[in-house]
C-alpha cells in the first residue's frame, strides 16, 4: 500500500481538503452570493451570516474535518489508493455517503429534499459546491498518490497554511 503512515495520509487529506474546500467555497460565495442567500429566510435559521468571524474562521478549521475524514478513509484507502479510478471510487462514496444521504436533513441530500422548506432549486445550485469540491478532493488526494512528487507538499501544504493564516486574519478583523 503507498506510503502506508498514517501521519502522511493525514497531512494529504487535510492540504486536499483544505485547499479544495477553499476554492470551492470561494467560487460559490461569489457565483451563488452567499452573502444575500444566507439572509433568506430558508437558510437565515441555521446558517451565520457571511459577516461572523466564524464563518471567517472556518476554512482555518478544516484541518478538524480533514482529521474525521483521514480517520474514516485509512482503513479503506487500499480501495482508492490502489487500482483503477480510485478517484471515482472516492468521490462515489463522498457522494454516497457524505452528500447525498446523509442521517440528517442536509440541504440537496435526500432528507434535505423531503423535509426541509428550502426550495429544491436552491438545493440544487447548493449541491454545486460539495459535488464539485468533493470531486476535486477525490482527484487531488489520489493524484498525490499516485504520481508523488515534493511539488505536491510544497506547493498543498504552503496553500494550506496560506488559508489558515487568511481565515485567522479574517476572524480577527475589525468588524
Amino acid at each position: 500500500m503507498p506510503e502506508d503512515r498514517f501521519g502522511r495520509f493525514f497531512l494529504r487529506v487535510v492540504a486536499c481538503h483544505t485547499v479544495t474546500y477553499f476554492v470551492a467555497g470561494l467560487l460559490a460565495f461569489t457565483l451563488l452570493d452567499y452573502a444575500t442567500a444566507f439572509q433568506s429566510e430558508h437558510m437565515a435559521c441555521w446558517m451565520r451570516p457571511t459577516t461572523s468571524r466564524w464563518v471567517a474562521l472556518g476554512p482555518g478549521l478544516q484541518w478538524i474535518r480533514g482529521l474525521v475524514f483521514a480517520l474514516v478513509l485509512w482503513p479503506f484507502r487500499g480501495v482508492f489508493l490502489e487500482g483503477g479510478r480510485g478517484w471515482l471510487r472516492l468521490w462515489g462514496l463522498l457522494l454516497g455517503l457524505g452528500i447525498l444521504s446523509t442521517y440528517g436533513p442536509a440541504p440537496g441530500s435526500v432528507e434535505g429534499f423531503l423535509y426541509t422548506t428550502i426550495p429544491p432549486l436552491d438545493q440544487v445550485k447548493g449541491l454545486s459546491e460539495v459535488v464539485g469540491q468533493s470531486l476535486a478532493f477525490s482527484i487531488l488526494l489520489v493524484a498525490w498518490y499516485r504520481r508523488p512528487h515534493k511539488a505536491w507538499a510544497y506547493v498543498l501544504y504552503t496553500l494550506t497554511g496560506l488559508v489558515m493564516l487568511m481565515s485567522l486574519a479574517g476572524a480577527l478583523a475589525p468588524r
